[in-house]
């Protein structure tokens, strides 16, 4: 099949990314320029060592150890997107993105050699010293990212292109790291700490501004080049989701890693939830219209999202998984609310049965449009899932491969295979 080209854009109703235009963006680049290597440490050592108290230094060193590692990560990525965008301004600046990560890899990389004194004398000397704080929704998030280069490397087309641009600029630029860096300034701010670091995150923060617009932009072009990207779009969401909820997770469930600096994990949490809800829009795609099912419950506020996410995360139904699922029947109708939501109602109609071993039964229908799930048991079902509670919620939240389930007999089916292939969403609820 011949990739459409970009003079293959369809016309439609104005959205808020064509307010954007990439030689706009380029501009702002330009007059925006900073140096990492000019910015004076020399107050944020005394603020480091006499005003943090021991527990601010580790939530400190914690936080500040994933941006440093996804700007080191994002920076490592980012060619196959400059050869996979189609118009040359697309790709002059994407060039201008790269230089920008580069430069905050190497802010970072300064603090942590500088002010949190690592013992390092080189960037990859740091990363390797704070590599033990990264969390498990970090290490899978940007493993993922890793995975979706090497697969634009191979294939440059839009949909190939859009996913990937979801993951970068939607996901880890907006709905992880903008939150983050958001919250960071804010306190540093408040109580006039770390002038050096504070004015560094300022001007990342201003980049990341510039690189999500473009994102956001690109977003809406490719869908206009290509209808499939809107599938492609929705894919990339339902795929990392299971991660990306938990990259956040404090050590320990340790919450005054966010409580000691005056705010709270629902608080992200809600920031995130809107930020990406608001760049699908942008971008003229509603999330009610993206094709499929859905991992977010978008109909909810976004405090709710939030508060949805940390329940599940709290009980082991997402993230690294901490003890045994929790058996609290609120949360497992919100975790079987969130497998309603993953199923198209446009499918064709379909019965499924959860028969558990070491928990109470639920079955989801699927017919006339619509999904209904709940407890209990119900007959000749299209497929029936025979396995634990655990083992079920390990392989939606993608601890567990649902293939390696079936082969070591952890899941079994019974259903004929039309039932199993149309029931696949069930897996990446």
């Amino acid at each position: 099949m011949t990739t459409p080209q970009p003079s293959t854009i369809e016309t439609r109703e104005a959205i808020a990314a064509d307010q954007l235009s990439y030689e706009d963006l380029y501009a702002r680049w330009e007059k925006g320029n900073w140096s990492s290597t000019d910015i004076d440490f020399s107050q944020d050592k005394i603020d480091w060592k006499q005003t943090f108290t021991p527990l601010e230094r580790k939530a400190a060193l914690w936080n500040y150890a994933l941006f440093f590692h996804g700007e080191d990560s994002v920076t490592d990525n980012l060619s196959p997107f400059i050869d996979a965008a189609p118009l040359e301004e697309q790709k002059y600046f994407l060039a201008t993105q790269q230089a920008d990560e580069a430069r905050h890899a190497v802010f970072f990389g300064r603090f942590m050699k500088e002010v949190v004194e690592t013992g390092a004398q080189t960037i990859a000397g740091s990363l390797n010293a704070t590599r033990p704080e990264l969390t498990w929704g970090f290490l899978k998030t940007f493993e993922a990212l890793d995975r979706v280069a090497d697969e634009l490397r191979r294939d440059q087309s839009p949909p190939m292109l859009a996913r990937a641009i979801t993951l970068y600029h939607l996901i880890i630029e907006a709905t992880l790291a903008q939150p983050g860096q958001h919250f960071i300034e804010s306190y540093l701010v408040e109580r006039s700490l770390l002038p050096g670091f504070r004015s560094g995150m300022r001007n990342v923060a201003l980049d990341e501004q510039r690189h999500i617009g473009f994102g956001v932009k690109m977003i809406a072009d490719l869908i206009r080049i290509d209808p499939e990207c809107k599938a492609a779009i929705s894919q990339m969401l339902r795929e990392v989701t299971p991660y990306t909820v938990a990259v956040f997770v404090p050590p320990n469930w340790d919450e005054r890693y966010a409580t000691s600096f005056g705010f709270c994990l629902e608080d992200i949490f809600e920031e995130g939830a809107r930020s990406l809800e608001a760049k699908l829009r942008a971008a003229g795609l509603p999330p009610e219209e993206l094709p499929g099912g859905s991992v977010f419950p978008f109909d909810l506020p976004a405090r709710e999202r939030g508060d949805r996410a940390l329940a599940l995360l709290r009980s082991n139904y997402l993230g690294e998984r901490f003890g045994p699922v929790s058996r609290d029947p609120e949360i497992q109708a919100l975790y079987f609310d969130g497998i309603k939501r993953a199923v198209d109602p446009s499918a064709p109609e379909m019965t499924v049965i959860w028969e558990f071993t070491d928990a109470e039964p639920w079955h989801l229908r699927v017919a006339n449009g619509s999904t209904a799930i709940a407890p209990g048991r119900i007959e000749n079902a299209d497929l029936t899932l025979r396995c634990t509670l655990d083992d079920f919620v390990d392989i939606t939240a993608k601890r567990e491969d649902p293939r390696r389930a079936i082969l070591r007999g952890k899941l079994r089916l019974k259903g004929s295979p039309v039932a199993i292939w149309r029931a696949r969403a069930l897996f990446s609820a």
